[in-house]
């Protein structure tokens, strides 16, 4: 590599959840960059892994339009959620996040038990009533943790109690489930495939199941738990018999609380890494060809990073075009698991003084543009010392977020 000539930086960031899409990180990102190398050659890609952005991160990657549709929204009331249409309107791509997202919880107990993903089963029919043949449905970023019975019921399933009643909404409904009808399940599902488009590996239940691991963040106490996880078990077992497949064990039936295994059982969907979906249609590995550093990113960087985020999926793309990767992240947890063993060179986090959580979200347009110029410095350094990469298996000191 020249050291003279400016360097070449691809720049991939996901969102940072509720705070910034992924093209306004990889613009603060831009920012950093050319406070390092004014000269820097930036090239932008929209990215993300299932979750919040991906109807977005995909129309602008493969062309087409976005629509909006108001449905049910997980606590009730109504959302106006968006849905892609390409490929000539063959092809869409709803997200689980906008129709019952996480932001659109108070992350209360309550809330986590109440919340249901029907919204997300009408923006399916939607795009199947204009005309879509295949379906690709974004999970990640969910506030429920019902298994997907609120998507059923709008496609028609009825999930009964003993007395033949249908079930209340949400987790706490599937406390009384008792049998699965699929008998009434939309005539307009035989006509479409349907693609689950996953961030995480976890299967429906048990210790790495979708109570279990991903419970917590929605509002469910350690008390809930155990209870939540049989009810989703139950769940998976009514409806594997239904469809004579074990579809709770699949990798990535836990994905959206649960809703992996639904679309399994009621679509016959396949489930696949979102986050390659994403890059595979952004041509990234062709990008990478040009690129001496690639900087990517998320809003917090854990031990659950490794199993399917945007940011590994990017860093392994990366080693194997020999590109050094930078992920500058919002915060990051003491313990990062496997990440650095997935890819990633350096993690630098966008925090500059001790802040709430929500002290963090509002100064992302101050910090980012900060670690970003911090992971070019890196670079160059790197590339003065002829090493050509940044330093291994380490992370500048940054101070933890301390919540109010």
């Amino acid at each position: 590599m020249d050291s003279s000539k400016p360097p070449r930086v691809l720049v991939a960031s996901d969102s940072f959840k509720g705070s910034a899409s992924s093209a306004r990180v990889n613009d603060l990102i831009e920012q950093g960059l050319r406070r390092a190398c004014p000269d820097v050659r930036v090239r932008k890609v929209l990215v993300a892994d299932g979750g919040e952005g991906t109807v977005e991160a995909v129309v602008s990657a493969r062309g087409g339009t976005i629509r909006h549709v108001v449905v049910p929204g997980p606590l009730g009331g109504s959302v106006d959620a968006a849905l892609g249409l390409f490929d000539g309107g063959r092809s869409a791509v709803v997200e689980m996040a906008s129709a019952a997202g996480i932001t659109l919880s108070d992350r209360s107990r309550e809330s986590a038990l109440a919340a249901s993903t029907r919204g997300v089963g009408e923006l399916v029919l939607d795009a199947i009533d204009h005309g879509a043949r295949r379906v690709y449905v974004g999970l990640g970023g969910s506030a429920t943790t019902d298994g997907g019975a609120g998507f059923a019921s709008a496609l028609g399933a009825r999930l009964l109690d003993d007395a033949g009643a249908q079930v209340a909404p949400g987790a706490a409904g599937l406390e009384r489930l008792a049998r699965v009808d699929l008998s009434g399940l939309d005539a307009r599902l035989a006509g479409a495939e349907v693609v689950g488009l996953t961030d995480v590996t976890n299967p429906l239940a048990g210790p790495a199941g979708a109570a279990a691991t991903f419970g917590p963040q929605k509002g469910l106490t350690a008390a809930d738990l155990p209870a939540v996880d049989a009810w989703l078990g139950r769940l998976g077992r009514l409806l594997g018999g239904a469809v004579g497949a074990d579809v709770a064990s699949l990798p990535g039936a836990g994905a959206a609380g649960g809703l992996g295994c639904a679309l399994a059982a009621l679509c016959g969907a396949r489930l696949t890494s979102g986050i390659d979906f994403v890059l595979d249609g952004a041509g990234l590995d062709e990008a990478l060809a040009d690129a001496d550093l690639a900087i990517t990113g998320e809003g917090r960087m854990d031990a659950q990073s490794a199993r399917g985020k945007a940011p590994v999926g990017i860093a392994r793309r990366c080693a194997r075009a020999g590109v050094p990767v930078i992920a500058v992240v919002g915060s990051r947890a003491e313990d990062l698991g496997d990440v650095y063993s997935q890819g990633i060179d350096l993690v630098v986090p966008a925090l500059v003084a001790p802040a709430t959580l929500e002290e963090c979200v509002a100064r992302v347009a101050r910090n980012v543009p900060v670690a970003a110029e911090t992971a070019l410095r890196a670079f160059l350094l790197g590339r003065k010392a002829g090493a050509g990469s940044p330093v291994a298996q380490g992370s500048p000191t940054a101070p933890t977020p301390r919540r109010g």
